[in-house]
């Protein structure tokens, strides 16, 4: 939960006296002070690690399904339709050019053009 000053309005910031090691809300513009009712508001610090796994995006099914990337004319090399979406990723180095992939708009078959 968030308190404000009464004052002049700004955030209230917990920190702990250092003469009495009392928990008291403090406002950082005007010095207005006030002690914590709960104990439950005192401070705590937390450690949280981050897993590679956390990084990891799914996209589901009816997300595919979205069609959003732009459209351009390329024939597609297995039902020869003209129209296919187009997206850029780097796969090579970073002094290398990137990847163009297509999509079929018609089969959904994808196939790349390295430039």
């Amino acid at each position: 939960m968030i308190e404000f000053c009464p004052n002049c309005g700004t955030r209230l910031l917990m920190k702990r006296k250092k003469d009495t090691k009392e928990i008291v809300l403090s406002c950082p513009k005007c010095g207005y002070e006030r002690q914590v009712e709960s104990p439950i508001l005192s401070p705590s610090r937390r450690v949280t690690e981050i897993k590679p796994e956390d990084h990891i995006v799914i996209i589901g099914e009816k997300e595919q399904k979205l069609k959003t990337l732009p459209v351009v004319t390329v024939e597609c090399p297995k039902c020869g339709n003209n129209l296919a979406y187009v997206w850029q990723v780097q796969t090579r180095g970073a002094d290398e050019s990137s990847t163009q992939f297509f999509r079929c708009t018609k089969c959904g078959y994808t196939f790349r053009e390295y430039s």
